[in-house]
């Protein structure tokens, strides 16, 4: 929220320099490079044991993944019906319910007494999956986007998503010296290249922003909360363990919507209001999702967080 603000009151005309807008050509380029970034960063973060759940309990990863790809979007699109908002506008908040989950969700799961496990489990397969199910959804709930834009999309999801997430996992699989580096640098490359690339978005919506009212900060946090009620609920009908519960809703409710403010840049322009609700879902969730956190940890319930992971040994 600091980076955004220092973006957006930046005093160009005074200073008549603006550090936080790249030139037209590059930024598109740029905000995607910076994605593969993080990505790649964050498969360096995924430790082998953390995917027990995939062979342990796949219908669970199977439950969480369809609940997420089933109930953001759908969300989404209904709070763009319900609520009159600008076309650019509702366009990115669809994009933000149709984006997987962000790895922001592992550590607040963490804080959660959660299951980490399910957490990472979850994100890396909707992570994966995100080359087929972002257009596909994204197509059936707006069709906002042509074939072509679409199939470029599913190409770029491939190559600058899943692509560095899987050779950021292998590499810390083969090489110690690398997996030791990452351990200290991963999360912090991660973590400063979201936040780039929300500081670009502000900065190039700076009069946008002026326009943009409570109309459109009561959307995201309706389409927020929708997704923690779901996983929560989701969570208690398939009886899952206290610690998975409290990671699946974390996971529908926190989207990767830095990846939702790239996919805006390629769909509908640089320039396009589209990229402001992702930008600003962005540190929204990670607002709400550490309250939600603390509160957890707080509530004098202390859930272990191997707790899932045992579950199979009763």
């Amino acid at each position: 929220m600091l980076s955004s603000l220092l973006a957006y009151a930046w005093p160009v005309q005074q200073l008549q320099f603006d550090p936080f807008t790249p030139s037209v050509s590059i930024k598109g380029p740029l905000i995607w490079a910076l994605v593969a970034c993080a990505m790649f960063c964050l498969g360096t973060l995924v430790r082998r044991d953390e995917l027990r759940p995939l062979y342990q309990h796949p219908w669970w990863v199977v439950l969480g993944v369809l609940t997420q790809v089933l109930v953001m979007p759908a969300t989404a699109w209904g709070v763009t019906q319900l609520i009159p908002l600008d076309r650019d506008i509702a366009n990115g908040i669809i994009l933000v319910g149709c984006v997987p989950g962000a790895m922001a969700s592992n550590v607040l799961t963490s804080t959660a007494r959660g299951s980490v496990a399910y957490s990472v489990s979850l994100t890396s397969v909707a992570t994966l999956l995100s080359p087929l199910t972002v257009p596909l959804v994204l197509w059936i709930v707006a069709s906002a986007a042509t074939d072509k834009s679409l199939l470029e999309s599913s190409l770029r999801l491939s190559v600058l998503v899943v692509l560095p997430t899987v050779l950021g996992f292998h590499a810390c699989r083969t090489w110690n010296r690398f997996q030791n580096w990452a351990e200290v640098w991963g999360a912090r490359i991660a973590s400063f290249t979201l936040l780039w690339i929300i500081v670009i978005v502000v900065a190039g919506d700076r009069e946008n922003l002026m326009h943009v009212g409570w109309v459109l900060v009561l959307a995201l946090l309706v389409i927020n909360v929708i997704g923690y009620f779901a996983g929560w609920f989701v969570g208690g009908v398939a009886k899952l363990p206290e610690a998975c519960r409290r990671a699946l809703t974390l996971e529908v409710g926190m989207q990767n919507a830095g990846l939702g403010t790239a996919l805006a840049v390629t769909l509908y322009g640089e320039d396009s209001l589209a990229t402001i609700p992702t930008a600003a879902y962005t540190f929204g969730c990670m607002l709400t999702g550490t309250i939600l956190a603390v509160g957890w940890q707080r509530d004098g319930e202390a859930v272990e967080v191997n707790a899932a992971e045992g579950a199979s040994d009763q």
